[in-house]
């Protein structure tokens, strides 16, 4: 079995770079493993890209949601089984697939799956005219603080969110926003609207509490017009996924959805930037291959 893995020696403050022997040595037990350190963006996708035209089996990758997003563009409908060892500052996209945490732990538990032959397939979401999204599509409120959270540099982890969260909420701007799905059309004042192929963004926040990566639907959460003081009502319950609950929160679930809106609309996918609305999307069942049960 050929297995490639890409490493950003960058994430995680530098923290794949230090465990870089111990998974190694878990990968070679069951793999013929070729090692590729990529200093950023477009070398992890160059690598990526090279590894399932090359034929590889398996694409490990270490680092964050961004180098995930950009491994899923490679391995998708194609042969090649995607194995996540998290090493980010969200790691969302192994979150929602059940994958340990620590990396080391993570590169362990994908080495005695690769032996004992494990692999499924999930859904993911594709961008009409642009990529594939596994985890959720967001616009709005939300995207703005992914925004912001990208460009910080401190505090590390979960912190960093919340205070872009903070900082965003002085700038609140519910806008016109319109929802096609299956089942037809809403048009409403909207301050955040999220599209799930997955539960989590922002480094563990259930915004689609109910999403399912193996049941051909994207979830769509769409929080109403709601003031700052609401708004900040409804945050805290976020975090158990309990914001469902609030009468200014729609839920909806659909195969297509198309999300219109004006100019201040910028969505964000897998936490990267897309494109401005309208945009359209579908769940494609089945589209990647993952290590693990």
């Amino acid at each position: 079995m050929r297995c490639v893995l890409v490493i950003n020696p960058a994430a995680g403050g530098g923290l794949s770079a230090k465990v870089v022997g111990e998974l190694v040595g878990h990968l070679r037990g069951v793999c013929d493993v070729k090692t590729v350190l990529a200093a950023d963006a477009r070398g992890t996708a160059d690598a990526a890209k090279r590894a399932v035209a090359d034929g590889a089996d398996v694409l490990a990758v270490v680092g964050g949601d961004g180098v995930a997003h950009l491994a899923v563009q490679a391995c998708t409908e194609s042969a090649t089984a995607l194995a996540l060892i998290p090493a980010g500052t969200g790691n969302d996209l192994a979150r929602g697939l059940g994958v340990p945490r620590d990396p080391v732990a993570a590169a362990r538990a994908v080495a005695e799956a690769l032996r004992a032959g494990e692999r499924r397939r999930i859904d993911l979401g594709k961008v009409a005219g642009g990529g594939w999204f596994a985890t959720v599509l967001c616009a709005g409120f939300d995207s703005r603080v992914n925004a912001r959270a990208n460009r910080m540099r401190w505090p590390r982890g979960q912190r960093r969110y919340d205070l872009a969260v903070v900082r965003e909420l002085l700038g609140l701007r519910p806008m016109p926003l319109r929802v096609e799905t299956d089942a037809g059309t809403t048009e409403l004042i909207a301050t955040l609207v999220a599209v799930g192929n997955t539960a989590c963004y922002g480094g563990g926040i259930p915004v689609c509490p109910d999403a399912d990566a193996a049941d051909g639907l994207l979830d769509l959460t769409v929080v109403g017009e709601v003031t700052r003081r609401d708004l900040v009502r409804i945050l805290p319950s976020l975090r158990t996924g309990r914001h469902v609950e609030h009468p200014a929160v729609l839920t909806l679930r659909a195969q297509r959805v198309r999300l219109g809106g004006e100019n201040g609309w910028m969505a964000y996918a897998d936490g990267e930037p897309q494109a401005r609305l309208p945009l359209s999307m579908r769940c494609v069942p089945g589209a990647l291959t993952v290590v693990g049960s």
